[in-house]
């Protein structure tokens, strides 16, 4: 396969995405060292699904994010821009709404959803700004939005271990643990490319929502960035 770049064209990153879809989460928990699944924890927490609520998780792959946010008498709906991922989802969690999404043109009427939240995809979007509008959109007044994204680390002393791991030995692994090594080294650009936590936030509230903050999560390695939408009057 051929890697995508970052300028981040819609067809290549689906691309990319369908032909890693079968050993994603398997890939992920390993090049992680199992924090994956703590982070996950974290954004449920976030989002704190209620009964009778609508949760909207983009970027959603095959659904193991999805899944944390599946409790009696909340809908959830996985949206994603990869075939392969949602097929395999599909498969994976019958139980599960999965659902054609570009987080830049969502098929949702405005809104719709008590909350939107997004993992490790908001990075891989082509137009960021745009996302958060459209995100914005089909969010209920009142509701929220939650990202958890990769960022920046905070810590002087972690930071030059962490950018080794990243640049050198997360692309060296992901040879050793993945049939299609040309998705982390893209992975590591991408990551290594993405705005602060603080410059996240600034979108964030161009967008139009309201009270942005992050938490850091594994020293900035993740960090979960929360932003509620007005009430109406």
């Amino acid at each position: 396969m051929s890697k995508a770049d970052l300028s981040k064209r819609p067809a290549e990153v689906a691309a990319m995405f369908d032909s890693v879809a079968p050993s994603y989460d398997v890939t992920n928990a390993l090049l992680s060292f199992g924090q994956d699944r703590i982070w996950r924890k974290r954004v449920s927490a976030a989002v704190a699904p209620q009964s009778g609520q609508s949760i909207l998780d983009l970027a959603a792959g095959t659904g193991a994010s999805s899944v944390a946010f599946k409790k009696e008498g909340v809908r959830v709906v996985a949206g994603d821009f990869s075939e392969g991922m949602l097929a395999e989802g599909r498969k994976r969690h019958p139980e599960i709404e999965f659902v054609f999404a570009d987080a830049t043109k969502l098929p949702f009427a405005e809104a719709t959803f008590d909350a939107v939240t997004i993992s490790f995809g908001l990075r891989n979007v082509v137009d960021v700004d745009a996302a958060l509008r459209e995100m914005l959109r089909v969010t209920k007044p009142g509701g929220k939005l939650v990202i958890c994204e990769f960022s920046k680390v905070q810590s002087r002393v972690v930071r030059p271990f962490y950018n080794f791991y990243l640049l050198r030995l997360l692309p060296a692994f992901s040879r050793l643990a993945s049939k299609t090594p040309e998705a982390y080294a893209y992975l590591s650009e991408s990551i290594a490319a993405w705005p602060s936590q603080t410059e996240l936030v600034a979108k964030i509230d161009a967008a139009g929502w309201n009270s942005a903050t992050y938490r850091n999560l594994s020293f900035g390695v993740v960090a979960i960035h929360s932003a509620v939408k007005e009430k109406r009057a």
